[in-house]
């Protein structure tokens, strides 16, 4: 079945950066748009980004503009969240996302914790 496996979370000090990656098992990404969500102790699911198909379409809220970048390679079957001049309120656990005929698809996620 379709499996979604995030990796890259970890400890890192404000203003650095880490790179999350989202691999697929047993199908292919490359005929659908993925998300990144994330999930602070608290608060609710909110979205970070999301990448179309090609790549050739991406967007950010507000909050991670201008230090978050996603990316793809479709011929690796992954997707990529490079994460840049990060703050304390930036830890949560990182999920990817997908949907497949009308059913939403996440990762385990993966931890990323911001602190000095």
């Amino acid at each position: 079945q379709l499996q979604l496996v995030e990796s890259g979370g970890g400890l890192v000090q404000p203003g650095g950066s880490l790179r999350l990656s989202c691999a697929a098992s047993e199908f292919t990404l490359k005929y659908y748009a993925i998300g990144w969500f994330r999930q602070a102790p608290g608060k609710e699911r909110e979205g970070v980004s999301c990448i179309s198909s090609s790549g050739g379409s991406t967007n950010y809220p507000d909050s991670v503009k201008g230090r978050f970048t996603i990316s793809r390679d479709n011929a690796k079957n992954t997707v990529y969240l490079q994460m840049d001049s990060l703050k304390p309120e930036d830890t949560a656990v990182y999920y990817c996302y997908v949907r497949y005929i009308g059913t939403p698809y996440w990762g385990q996620g993966t931890q990323v914790t911001v602190s000095s």
